[in-house]
């Protein structure tokens, strides 16, 4: 029977997954937030991010599960580690060392049954200043505020537009360079979820749905641009960029959030 599920596509193109299809989406997501918890003791000053990563990759292993990342596009971690100006993609190195007061993204994706678990959280290495406490806590209440928009009826133009607004508000700006995505027994497919937009608009959310909210907000302007090595995306301007990321599913009733921090380690508040 596991074949003939979550196969429907809606007039949008987007997948409509079986009631059962949250189990599987669960568990993916469970594992992916459990690995970032766990690294969150080893975010220190003076570590290296290749250390960070091969944590992750060394309990993807242990436990049976795949990394969605090693090999996908020809990348090679289990991870991808964003410092700072950083907006996305950073790709770990053994000589990318940690200072006090960086921050940064952890990006996991792992493969469980068949099912894609996706999340990413910021860190912080030592003592955050005021500033970067300031990106951090803005990010992911954007997100929070996304996430609020996913309930039947709505649309994917009102995620959007609830964390632009609350991040514009906020005198930072939104990457428009990056979005979330549809996921489920795939790790890319439709939607795109943009991280902006217009209330209203968009395609309307069914459930059975699933997909990532995952903004990128920069306390200077929105423009990126990717290194030689086609993959790191930093700022244009390299002002601090900070992003959270969630993967969602719609239920008929609202949202069930799959990648919640076990220990509550989401936010790196969780150190004071």
């Amino acid at each position: 029977m596991e074949g003939q599920t979550n196969r429907r596509l809606n007039k949008d193109g987007i997948r409509i997954h079986d009631p059962a299809d949250f189990a599987g989406m669960r568990k993916a997501g469970q594992l992916a937030a459990e690995i970032l918890d766990m690294i969150a003791d080893h975010v220190v000053p003076g570590v290296a991010t290749a250390e960070l990563d091969k944590i992750a990759h060394d309990h993807i292993e242990a436990v049976g599960a795949t990394s969605a990342t090693i090999g996908y596009r020809g990348y090679q971690h289990a991870t991808c580690i964003s410092v700072n100006h950083v907006v996305c993609h950073g790709i770990p190195s053994p000589k990318k060392l940690l200072r006090e007061g960086d921050i940064l993204n952890i990006d996991v994706t792992v493969v469980v049954d068949g099912w894609y678990g996706d999340t990413s959280r910021m860190f912080a290495a030592g003592t955050l200043n005021r500033k970067a406490e300031r990106l951090v806590n803005i990010t992911h209440d954007a997100l929070m505020l996304g996430i609020e928009q996913v309930k039947p009826g709505n649309t994917f133009g009102d995620i959007g537009a609830a964390i632009q607004k609350y991040a514009e508000g906020e005198r930072c700006s939104v990457v428009r360079d990056f979005c979330g995505h549809g996921l489920g027994r795939v790790f890319h497919s439709a939607p795109n979820v943009l991280h902006y937009g217009r209330w209203g608009a968009g395609p309307k959310l069914e459930p059975g749905m699933f997909f990532t909210i995952e903004p990128m907000i920069n306390l200077g302007r929105p423009e990126t641009k990717v290194l030689a090595d086609d993959w790191t995306a930093v700022t244009r301007d390299k002002s601090l960029s900070a992003q959270f990321e969630h993967s969602v599913g719609v239920t008929e009733t609202g949202c069930e959030i799959f990648t919640l921090s076990p220990a509550g380690r989401f936010h790196p508040t969780w150190k004071s």
